[in-house]
């Protein structure tokens, strides 16, 4: 047995969903209310018996572990973590040999919480701390709690010693980032600093950010935890375990330069704030919040930093499959500024957002003489290393001609310039790229799917309705899974799932064909015969409708750019496609 199957035998599916969905007994099943639609009518369906969930508003579906990743924005591996811990399972008794070694991680959680908690009862008996927090910052005693603010004292080895009393040792001490090498030996890393948690999306303590109290023009404002195994940087996002629901709900995420800045919004009401340490945004970082939402909006001061740091941002969010754009906040104010001037403001300002590419170029625009030949050349050499790194075409080409009107220069100068530009002058370094993300699922993506799903759930239960195959192809099919029941059924017309032998060649797909046996029960176990087929008919005619429509439109944009010999294929093609749609509308 592996990690996976322990796990499943050790905890219900409906206990693991139950703690994010209020779930009611529905015969052999629960159901609940949509977490990822606004839904009045029950359409979450989670089945114990088959280990399996499946949302019908939003046509996703799944295992406990596809559920937390969605939940959680976690990849499979952290999901793993997560629930083996829930599950008190120790994966290290499932490491192949040669894996052992190494901190332990479970060890540095405990010590960084413990850690915590230790500032936080130091942050109650310091008063400038205190003022800082309270009177100058004007956070409530619940921000200061929900956040787990606290005040690392200025006396050298204070939490080396506490910990020491608790049975860490001073290596572990240094896993965990917390100590620093001192002339007089192992001493605090933070000292006379308010400490700022930095959690990962569980809520889990991974490091701090510390914040200087005192004027010392020599000490810098802001340190941080130093890398460790547990807190990478480039990876991190500040408060997203207590922001990634409001981003779930509304979404859209925002990114704020300050720590600060996030705790102030989230006060103020608006909790779908996050932040990253300093302006650098990376590809995992978006790639995090792109788990929960397309949206990105950044709100970096609108200097040159926040500026350059924007220009970066573009490339990236384009290979990673996001949309960036801007929060214009007015002149000289941050977020934290803007709230406690009106929180309306911040909210407002939230609403009010540009994309980004489009936003640069207003700026430069203002800053450069577009009048002359320097100001076109310094606007186009700005700019167009930035359309060279955006991933669509069609993107592409319609900056060039933006950049072509704004500059009154030929659209063909500009491309001739555009092919010099290095191909990498601002595409993600090779080490961080990441597969892009799906586009969001759109209302017609999400019918189409349930259409292609409801298809294939009669076809897979009923052999008597199979005849209705005819004409359906792979193409017509947007999931790996399911091209293969499709190809599974039409090499195998006989296929009983409820015969072993059968049930075992769906092993390669098997939450896939559970999704669709809990489909078929919910939809369709209570109609006869003649019911089965009408539904059958008609759901093989809207698959076959959409996916010509889908075709035909394909057909249309590229018979704008034909050579004779292409528009020769695309006209047969059509008419193909013509021809399916027809027998469709004759009857099947």
């Amino acid at each position: 047995m592996d990690a996976v199957e322990e796990i499943k035998q050790r905890l219900g599916i409906e206990d693991v969903i139950g703690e994010y969905v209020q779930l009611k007994r529905a015969g052999r099943n629960w159901k609940g209310l949509s977490p990822f639609t606004s839904e009045r009518t029950p359409s979450f369906v989670v089945s114990p018996e088959k280990q399996i969930w499946h949302d019908f508003s939003s046509n996703r579906g799944g295992d406990m572990f596809s559920f937390v990743m969605l939940m959680e924005g976690l990849d499979f591996k952290a999901a793993l973590e997560m629930l083996a811990r829930k599950a008190g399972i120790d994966l290290a008794q499932y490491r192949r040999a040669g894996q052992e070694g190494g901190p332990d991680k479970e060890r540095l959680y405990g010590l960084l919480d413990l850690t915590t908690k230790f500032y936080q009862t130091q942050f109650l008996h310091h008063q400038p701390v205190l003022e800082y927090v309270f009177r100058k910052r004007q956070f409530t005693k619940e921000t200061a709690l929900m956040w787990r603010l606290g005040y690392s004292p200025n006396t050298g080895t204070a939490l080396v010693d506490f910990l020491k009393t608790r049975g860490y040792t001073e290596a572990e001490m240094k896993q965990a980032g917390v100590t620093a090498q001192r002339y007089r030996g192992l001493g605090d890393m933070f000292r006379g600093r308010l400490m700022v948690p930095l959690c990962d999306a569980q809520g889990r303590v991974i490091g701090f950010t510390a914040r200087l109290l005192a004027d010392d023009a020599n000490a810098p404002k802001y340190i941080n935890t130093p890398q460790t195994v547990l807190y990478d940087k480039s990876r991190h996002v500040f408060g997203l375990h207590l922001a990634k629901e409001s981003i779930r709900k509304s979404k859209f995420a925002v990114i704020a330069e300050g720590n600060l800045d996030v705790i102030a919004s989230h006060q103020a009401g608006v909790k779908q704030v996050v932040a990253t340490a300093g302006t650098a945004l990376t590809a995992q970082q978006l790639k995090a919040l792109g788990r929960f939402t397309g949206d990105i909006r950044l709100s970096f001061d609108a200097d040159r930093a926040g500026v350059a740091a924007t220009e970066r941002a573009i490339p990236i969010a384009g290979k990673v499959g996001v949309s960036l754009s801007i929060i214009d906040i007015p002149s000289g104010k941050d977020p934290d500024e803007l709230i406690r001037q009106a929180p309306a403001l911040w909210q407002e300002a939230v609403a009010h957002h540009r994309y980004a590419l489009d936003w640069l170029m207003d700026r430069y625009a203002r800053e450069l003489d577009l009048t002359g030949a320097q100001g076109k050349r310094q606007f186009s050499d700005i700019l167009l290393p930035i359309v060279r790194g955006l991933s669509d075409p069609v993107e592409q080409d319609h900056y060039l001609q933006a950049i072509a009107q704004a500059t009154d220069v030929r659209r063909e100068a500009l491309a001739a310039k555009l092919a010099g530009v290095p191909r990498d002058a601002a595409k993600v370094p090779r080490s961080r790229r990441v597969p892009p993300a799906p586009p969001s699922d759109t209302p017609q993506r999400v019918e189409y799917g349930r259409t292609q799903d409801h298809f294939l759930a009669l076809m897979l239960v009923q052999p008597t309705l199979r005849g209705f195959l005819s004409g359906v192809a792979d193409g017509m099919f947007a999931r790996d899974e399911s091209r293969q029941l499709l190809g599974l059924l039409l090499v195998n017309p006989d296929f009983d799932a409820r015969k072993a032998a059968d049930a075992a060649q769906l092993h390669p797909i098997a939450d896939y064909g559970k999704i669709l046996l809990l489909q078929y029960e919910e939809l369709y176990a209570d109609l006869d015969s003649t019911e089965l087929q009408y539904e059958a008919a008609r759901l093989r005619a809207r698959l076959i409708e959409t996916y010509v429509k889908q075709q035909k439109q394909q057909v249309t944009v590229q018979l704008a750019d034909a050579d004779e010999a292409a528009t020769e294929q695309l006209l047969q093609q059509a008419a193909e496609l013509d021809a399916l749609l027809k027998s469709v509308k004759g009857g099947a």
